[in-house]
């Protein structure tokens, strides 16, 4: 369950839209790069907790070694940094293409072996190098004729929000949030009413003035940068605070793109701004990704029809 055979006529559509994103990694700068399929299985828990295990595929090998099929690439690409690329001028530009696997249950939409098409930033924290990313996301899709609603957050404001939480509060109110539950927010923070209040006015609002309730200037001014540098090239967006991501590693700019026609399962993209590499043994260098839900927007890709010229995401 979950996995599929792709015929020829299939194949051609996916290659075709392969092959218009890899040109544009490309003309943009970025190199190819691979990982294995499979990893130690310390490599996605270090972060994210014993708790992932459950939603992964994960066995024993014939030397007693625990080892998972990678459910995303971005830590493999990290672990690949830290072992082989860290003493490599920075900042360092890459991008993949490859299979990962999740074991959840199958739906429209959501498979248990997917593709990922994504790109990493290492070695910059720069705002310019956060809207380069975002605006390399809007740029591939405008390529692919998908047209999505770009939201954009920031994880680490939301944090300094929640400063008075201990770290298994923040990562239930996280969690929470990247699930839209809102029901089980006000649940949650029952007996700390003032703090609910405070963070269902930040998350639920979708203007820039919700930047004025924030408390953390010198992080506001630099969002507020890469706020500025993505209307130079022309992306539109919405700010949106209920964006926080699945991933406990994210620390500051979060975005995520969202299509029409798929219906619940809308979101053909996803990324930000995080530090990873001091887990794996490395500096504590900054990064910044993204990665395209292939599949999904192979449901809506059609390689028939000329892209539209417009520069932005509407």
């Amino acid at each position: 369950r979950g996995t599929r055979d792709f015929l020829p006529d299939e194949m051609r559509r996916r290659k075709k839209a392969e092959n218009e994103l890899r040109k544009l990694a490309e003309r943009w700068g970025y190199e190819e790069i691979k990982t294995p399929t499979f990893e130690n299985l310390e490599l996605f828990t270090l972060k994210s907790g014993e708790e992932i295990i459950n939603e992964i595929y994960e066995f024993e090998d014939k030397g007693g070694r625990k080892i998972a099929l990678r459910p995303e690439l971005t830590a493999p690409v990290l672990r690949m940094y830290v072992n082989e690329l860290r003493m490599k001028a920075k900042p360092i530009k890459l991008y993949y293409f490859d299979n990962c696997f999740r074991y959840e249950r199958p739906q429209k939409g959501r498979f248990r072996e997917f593709w990922q098409f994504g790109v990493e930033v290492i070695g910059s924290d720069l705002p310019e190098a956060e809207a380069e990313v975002i605006a390399l996301s809007c740029h591939m899709l405008k390529a692919l004729n998908v047209e999505g609603n770009l939201h954009i957050g920031h994880i680490g404001m939301v944090r300094d929000v929640l400063r008075e939480l201990d770290e298994e509060e923040k990562r239930v109110v996280l969690r929470l949030m990247d699930k839209k539950d809102i029901e089980g927010l006000k649940i949650f923070l029952s007996k700390k009413r003032d703090l609910l209040e405070v963070l269902l006015d930040i998350i639920m609002s979708k203007d820039e003035e919700t930047l004025e309730k924030l408390e953390n200037r010198e992080s506001v001014s630099r969002f507020e940068k890469t706020l500025e540098i993505l209307d130079i090239y022309g992306v539109e967006y919405t700010i949106d605070f209920s964006i926080v991501r699945g991933l406990d590693y994210y620390t500051g700019t979060v975005f995520e793109i969202y299509a029409k026609g798929l219906g619940a399962q809308d979101q053909i993209c996803g990324g930000g701004s995080y530090r990873l590499a001091h887990l794996f043994g490395g500096d504590d260098v900054p990064s910044t990704g993204f990665a395209l839900g292939f599949d999904r927007i192979l449901e809506i890709y059609n390689p028939n029809e000329t892209p539209q010229m417009r520069v932005a995401v509407v």
